[in-house]
């Protein structure tokens, strides 16, 4: 490969290739997680509540409709990621070359249908009045920008995949800055309030796709990556629908139960969906590791399964998780102590303040056992092992999470539906230890035994 920027974690200190990998990532969830931010601080500095809460509950129905495609792209990161730890560059330029035709035949179609369903999908999560003007005009507007923001995640995890992990944080700088500019204009300008916030954001997400592309194009000429669709290879078609497609209708189904969650929410008025919207921000600050360090451990356990290094799977399993656990649990409490003032720079009305204080106090501390098991269940799909995942995620959400969370609003305090989330992060956790008695693990560990 042309480009120095990869990262082998087949050999070599392992904890320090995994910071490495991470950080790039981590810095890119950052500026994500900024040109998101600015969208909440200028929409809650220039616009009312309802607009800031109409942006918060909008993202629901557009994860809902877009999550099983970005099942199948992880899908593709981590097939890529295998043929790299086995060397076979031919077959990444196919798996590369069939993801690239994939994404046109699924990014079209899925924007049409969610311009047209997004609104249903707000009726059912029970969207205020004084909200659903906003909120259907920030939706239609963001699904316009579909086939860019699914064109950059796929190109993401194909550099994921190859072990460059660093060439994201440049793209999504360009985005961020796109995103501030354009924020600035359109809402403190012009005046286009939810309107100017979508349209500044799709804006930004075509500009890191177009640039990721010709990234792509120059760094890595042996793949002979195209702006357009050329060949669809049926064969590893449908090896990324075999990895891909459990993830995807995980996260579908993942994200249906954020919309009964989001229902919960919007129930208890706007400004209590706003005080979501805002402290759903800050716990990301806190959080910014977990994604990071869990796309490392990806596509560490996808490199040294290809390599065939059993001995180095079995030590990073548990190292990888653990470490993004502490992380986790260090940033939550700083986080959690010095929340006021993070808050006041997003809304000064003193009810949102005080319930998305409330939001923080309860959810950020035990946020660190989402970073474990996160972590674990990253570990075990980069091995090809979807399903105990999928699982074990529909098993957190369904049968802990979504009935604890309505036993709360309806028999407790619904202003503490949050508390929800940290019961469920650590049944979540506790469940995924589980794999390591499986008789997939038990090969491994064999396995590693005879390399030693």
């Amino acid at each position: 490969m042309k480009s120095t920027k990869k990262i082998d974690m087949t050999k070599g200190s392992m904890i320090k290739l995994v910071f490495l990998f991470a950080l790039p990532i981590c810095a890119g969830n950052i500026l994500q997680m900024l040109y998101n931010t600015v969208d909440t601080l200028i929409i809650g500095n220039y616009c009312d509540s309802a607009s800031l809460a109409a942006v918060g509950t909008s993202g629901q129905p557009v994860e809902m409709l877009l999550c099983i495609f970005m099942g199948l792209g992880t899908g593709v990161s981590i097939l890529v990621s295998q043929s790299a730890g086995s060397g076979n560059v031919t077959r990444t330029k196919e798996l590369v070359a069939t993801a690239t035709s994939f994404l046109y035949l699924c990014a079209i179609p899925l924007s049409i249908i969610g311009i047209f369903v997004g609104p249903l999908v707000l009726k059912l999560m029970q969207c205020p009045a004084d909200t659903w003007d906003y909120a259907v005009s920030y939706l239609r507007i963001i699904f316009l920008g579909t086939l860019g923001n699914m064109g950059y995640n796929m190109n993401a995890g194909i550099l994921r995949g190859l072990g460059d992990s660093r060439s994201s944080l440049f793209f999504l700088m360009i985005s961020c800055l796109v995103n501030i500019v354009l924020d600035l204009l359109f809402i403190a300008v012009f005046h286009m309030g939810v309107s100017g916030a979508a349209l500044a954001t799709i804006i930004a997400i075509f500009s890191s796709w177009i640039f990721s592309i010709l990234y792509i194009r120059r760094q890595y000429p042996e793949l002979d990556f195209h702006f357009l669709p050329r060949t669809l290879d049926k064969r590893i078609l449908m090896q990324i629908i075999r990895i891909g497609l459990p993830l995807g209708l995980n996260n579908s189904i993942y994200s249906v139960g954020h919309i009964v969650l989001q229902s919960l929410v919007n129930a208890q008025g706007s400004a209590f969906m706003a005080a979501c919207a805002v402290a759903g921000k800050v716990t990301g600050i806190a959080n910014v590791a977990i994604s990071s360090l869990s796309s490392a451990a990806t596509t560490f356990s996808g490199q040294n399964l290809g390599a065939g290094n059993y001995a180095r799977l079995k030590t990073g399993a548990l190292r990888i998780p653990l470490a993004s656990g502490l992380i986790t649990c260090i940033a939550g409490l700083i986080v959690t102590f010095n929340c006021r003032p993070i808050l006041g720079c997003f809304t000064k009305e003193a009810e949102v303040l005080e319930l998305a204080a409330l939001y923080i106090r309860v959810v950020l501390p035990f946020t660190w056992t989402y970073a474990v098991f996160n972590g674990i269940l990253s570990f075990v799909n980069g091995l090809g092992e979807v399903r105990y995942p999928t699982f074990a995620n529909l098993l957190m959400l369904w049968a802990v999470r979504i009935p604890v969370a309505y036993i709360i609003a309806f028999f407790i305090n619904g202003t503490y539906v949050m508390a929800c989330y940290p019961i469920s992060f650590t049944c979540g956790m506790l469940f995924m230890f589980t794999y390591f008695g499986t008789k997939h693990w038990k090969n491994i560990r064999a396995k590693a035994v005879e390399q030693v």
